[in-house]
């Protein structure tokens, strides 16, 4: 009876364990991809401020 309560608790912190990693790797991922699409709009921002000051100078 004791062996199987300790395998329930091990099963329940895995769990726990589990989730908060999940959790921390979902986090990390939404912050790449916020970071990732400030980056790409900047740079398409960049781009386009370049080229229309270039066409103005030309």
């Amino acid at each position: 009876m004791g062996r199987i309560l300790l395998i329930a608790a091990a099963v329940v912190v895995g769990f726990f364990l589990l989730g908060s990693v999940i959790g921390l790797i979902f986090g990390a991922l939404k912050w790449v991809l916020i970071i990732g699409a400030i980056a790409l709009i900047v740079s398409v921002v960049l781009k386009l401020t370049r080229s229309s000051r270039s066409s103005h100078y030309s």
